[in-house]
């Protein structure tokens, strides 16, 4: 039986809203319940971020404009937090909640999928908050990167962000059902997201990787999503080390709300209670 089959003979919004918004809190203690979760998707953008901007000294760019290294890693790593929180932590999340039964249970309830969907994706947005919140606090404090001071890097951090996280939200919830277990979930997922970061911009410079692979990584939203970072947290003479020397901010908002259709698509195709009744 589909997600889209209702449980009850009328749907109502409002109550729908209302369930979704109590449910955040249960998958909020339930997440940090995870000591590996928390690890591997809260934890591991800061922890990734201490080791890069220990390593990795000095400054980049020329002139007044020149940042520090720590400085020019943070937008990569904020772009992963969102990539980790959203596809990675939903999908091995949902893939283990199909496995041990879970969804079986929520499946012979009167939750609807649209309130199961909904404190999901307010779980992610709260710990995503908390999680670049974090990183941001440990660049500040231990490394003394400067953040924008404008209302303009601001805005466009939060239309990024707030983009984004939904987009990869959708498609994690898409990708929990490539899994055959909960198992494998981590085995299946892990390898993509990390690859995705290593192709984007998040470990590795993007201006210094081969033509073809910029190109081939376009295709995915996690790019577009770490150059509006760059965009917000960067001097604005980075944009020349840009593709087409721009931030192509228009381009970024519509790739990125491209692959949040998709996902949303994808997610609806793909998502199934699975019922005491079969």
């Amino acid at each position: 039986m589909t997600a889209a089959t209702p449980q009850t003979s009328t749907f109502d919004p409002a109550r729908t809203v209302r369930l979704g918004i109590r449910r955040i809190g249960f998958e909020l203690r339930q997440y940090f319940r995870a000591g590996d979760q928390v690890f591997f998707t809260f934890l591991f953008p800061t922890v990734m971020y201490l080791i890069f901007a220990t390593i990795f000294t000095g400054n980049i760019g020329q002139g007044p404009d020149a940042v520090s290294m720590a400085t020019y890693y943070l937008p990569g790593l904020v772009a992963g937090g969102i990539l980790l929180s959203g596809v990675q932590g939903l999908s091995i999340e949902i893939a283990v909640e199909k496995s041990d039964g879970t969804l079986k249970r929520l499946g012979s309830t009167p939750i609807s999928p649209v309130t199961y969907f909904l404190g999901k994706i307010g779980q992610v947005f709260v710990t995503a908050i908390l999680q670049i919140g974090l990183l941001m606090a440990v660049a500040v404090v231990l490394y003394r990167v400067d953040l924008p001071t404008d209302a303009e890097a601001w805005g466009r951090f939060a239309w990024v962000f707030v983009l984004g996280l939904l987009c990869c939200s959708l498609l994690g919830i898409a990708l929990s059902a490539v899994p055959r277990s909960g198992k494998t979930a981590s085995a299946v997922v892990i390898p993509v997201v990390l690859l995705l970061q290593f192709v984007s911009g998040v470990y590795i410079a993007f201006s210094t990787l081969p033509e073809w692979l910029q190109n081939v990584s376009a295709a995915f939203p996690l790019k577009w999503i770490a150059q509006g970072m760059r965009a917000a947290l960067l001097p604005d003479s980075f944009r020349a080390a840009e593709q087409g020397g721009e931030w192509q901010l228009g381009l970024v908002a519509l790739a990125i709300a491209a692959w949040l259709i998709i996902g949303a698509v994808l997610s609806r195709a793909t998502f199934r209670w699975i019922r005491r009744d079969g």
